[in-house]
C-alpha cells in the first residue's frame, strides 16, 4: 500500500493509525521529502529525485494556506498535533491536503505527524528563504544528518544567520545546494563541513581558507572571486594529500590565466590536447577539450582544464559512479 493510502487512513480511527504506526519503520521506495514551495505551501514526498520536480502523485501529504474564495466549511476535519485541522483529498492524485491559517505551524505539524506515523526521518529537504523554518524544525527534531538540503531563491538575499545556521549544523551530508544570494561582505570563517557534493550559486564568499579545509567529491562554485593564485594553491593543496576525495572542481574565476594556475607545476605537467569526456561520480558530464594532466605522488592523475571565459575544471581521474544517488 502506497504511503499516501496509510495517511489517508490514519485518519479513519484510533485504530486504524495504531494499527499503522505499529508496522514500525515500513519499507518504501524512496526517501522522505519535505520542500517548502512558499511561505504558503509545503508537502511531503517519498521520491528517488536527487534534485528536480516531485509529480504530485508522490505527495504524501501537503499543507495549504486558508484563502478568502473557498469555503472550508463542508470540507472534513482531522486531528493533527493536538488541533482540528481541515482537509480534503486531492482526487486526480490521492493524497490528503490539510489548510492552515499558519502554514509555518502546518509544515512542522504535518512532519511531525508523517514522520511519527511511520517512524522514519526526514532525508531531505527543499526549502526558500520563506521557507528556512523548515530546515531549522527538521535539523531541531531529528538526530539523523539530513542528506540533501536545497536552499534555493531566485528573488531573495539570505541572512548571515541562515547561512552560518546551514553551514554548521547541515553536516555531515551528501548534497547541499546553495542557490541564492548571501549578504554583503558575507564570510564563514569556521571548518567547511564534510559535504560529498556541494553546489553554490553565488560563491563570491568563498575564499581561499574555506577551500583548504573542504572535504568533497564533487565541488561547484559559480559567481566565485576566487583568482588563479588562489587555484594554484588548492591545486598544490591536493597535490599534497588536501581534500583527498576530490573527483570534480568547477569554478567561474572571471579573469583566469591557466599559466599562474599551473605556477611551479608545468615541469610535471603534460599537456593533452585531445579532447576527453569525464563523468563525475554524481553523473555530471564534462567536454575537456584541452588540458593539463599533472600527477600526485600516489600516482593519481588530475586534469586542469580552461573552459571557456572564466571556467576553471579540475578531473581527477579514474572516473567513479556514485551508487548512492
Amino acid at each position: 500500500m502506497e504511503p499516501k493510502t496509510l495517511v489517508s487512513l490514519s485518519f479513519c480511527s484510533r485504530k486504524s493509525h495504531s494499527v499503522i504506526k505499529t508496522q514500525r519503520r515500513l519499507l518504501f521506495d524512496g526517501r522522505l521529502l519535505v520542500a517548502g514551495i512558499d511561505k504558503n505551501a509545503s508537502f511531503l514526498s517519498f521520491t528517488h529525485f536527487f534534485f528536480g520536480i516531485v509529480r504530485k502523485s508522490n505527495h504524501v501529504l501537503s499543507a495549504l494556506k486558508f484563502v478568502d474564495n473557498i469555503n472550508y466549511e463542508g470540507m472534513e476535519s482531522v486531528k493533527m498535533g493536538g488541533q482540528h485541522v481541515r482537509v480534503e483529498m486531492d482526487h486526480s492524485d490521492g493524497y490528503i491536503i490539510s489548510y492552515w491559517e499558519n502554514t509555518t505551524e502546518g509544515s512542522k505539524v504535518i512532519t511531525d505527524y508523517v514522520t511519527n506515523l511511520f517512524n522514519i526521518d526526514v532525508s531531505e529537504v527543499w526549502a526558500s528563504k520563506q521557507s528556512f523554518h523548515i530546515i531549522q524544525h527538521v535539523i531541531s527534531r531529528q538526530k539523523t544528518p539530513l542528506r540533501y538540503v536545497s536552499y534555493s531563491d531566485s528573488s531573495a538575499i539570505s541572512s548571515e544567520k541562515e547561512m552560518i545556521y546551514i553551514l554548521k549544523y547541515c553536516r555531515p551530508m551528501f548534497q547541499l545546494s546553495m542557490h541564492l544570494k548571501p549578504p554583503p561582505n558575507f564570510r564563514f570563517s569556521e571548518k567547511f563541513p564534510k559535504i560529498d557534493y556541494l553546489d553554490i550559486n553565488d560563491g563570491e564568499w568563498v575564499t581561499i581558507d574555506n577551500l583548504l579545509t573542504m572535504d568533497g567529491i564533487d565541488i561547484i562554485l559559480k559567481s566565485s572571486t576566487l583568482t588563479s593564485s588562489d587555484v594554484n594553491v588548492f591545486l598544490k593543496h591536493w597535490l599534497s594529500g588536501g581534500c583527498p576525495r576530490l573527483k570534480l572542481f568547477c569554478a567561474e574565476i572571471g579573469s583566469l590565466d591557466i599559466f599562474q594556475v599551473l605556477a611551479g607545476l608545468l615541469r610535471n605537467a603534460v599537456f593533452v590536447e585531445n579532447s576527453r569526456t569525464y563523468t563525475s561520480p554524481f553523473g555530471y558530464r564534462r567536454i575537456l577539450s584541452s588540458g593539463y594532466d599533472i600527477r600526485r605522488a600516489d600516482g593519481v592523475t588530475a586534469t586542469v582544464c580552461h573552459q571557456q571565459i572564466g571556467k576553471l575544471v579540475i578531473a581527477v581521474w579514474p572516473e567513479t559512479t556514485n551508487n548512492d544517488n
